[in-house]
């Protein structure tokens, strides 16, 4: 009774009520995968930015399972590989200290230390000096010069002027010791922003285009219209 007969029965028994639904794979697939779309079940879905960072963090990971699994000794074979990077890095930064600006362009002439007077950067310039560092002599002796013609009023005050700016300036004042300006200003840039090292001559020579135009007299604006006048 319940062999063949039986599943005669239960398919008469379907066949007289419900008839079974038999949809194709592929509109199955799309049906669900629009009605995923909707938003109502993406409304706690994580932003753009909070994806990129799940898959950024994802990528890393990747890269220090990587790591852990080439590394002798496994997670702690990379970790002591870390260690030993950090004590390299470490030691470099010591030895070689902080990285200076070697190849932007010139900045401001004097430093944000607050302003001194042309005394004290020539002091600071001559103990440079007996200690044999002549780019911080050079230095010291540029801004030396440009703060004295600031005090005298050849040249007026003003935050973030350049070497170049202030030689060119001074130059209208004192024709006859631009083209020594230009030149002095050139070598501070050199051994401030270029990386190079000053010697002794080159600190020699601002300092005696110090000396010179501290005793210059300038040419006033309009001084040769009046005397040809």
């Amino acid at each position: 009774m319940s062999g063949a007969g039986g599943t005669t029965a239960a398919r008469q028994a379907t066949g007289a009520g419900d008839i079974p639904v038999d949809t194709p794979r592929v509109p199955a697939r799309e049906a669900a995968e629009s009605e995923l779309s909707k938003p109502m079940y993406h409304e706690n879905d994580p932003n753009i930015l909070q994806r990129g960072l799940n898959h950024f963090w994802d990528w890393v990971a990747g890269v220090f399972d990587a790591a852990a699994g080439a590394a002798p000794g496994g997670p702690a074979g990379l970790a002591v590989l870390a260690l030993i990077l950090i004590g390299l890095t470490a030691a470099l930064w010591w030895r070689l200290g902080t990285p200076q600006r070697s190849s932007r362009t010139p900045d401001a002439l004097f430093e944000s230390d607050g302003p001194r007077s042309a005394a004290q950067h020539r002091v600071a310039a001559d103990a440079h000096a007996a200690a044999l560092r002549w780019t911080e002599a050079v230095q010291e002796r540029m801004r030396a010069i440009v703060r004295s013609l600031e005090e005298r009023a050849l040249l007026d005050p003003r935050p973030g002027r350049t070497a170049d700016e202030a030689a060119t300036e001074a130059g209208r004042a004192l024709p006859g010791h631009a083209a020594r300006l230009r030149s002095a200003a050139r070598d501070f840039d050199d051994v401030t922003y270029g990386g190079r090292t000053a010697g002794q001559p080159t600190y020699l020579a601002l300092r005696t285009l110090d000396t010179e135009l501290d005793e210059a007299k300038p040419v006033l604006p309009g001084a040769s219209r009046g005397a040809a006048g």
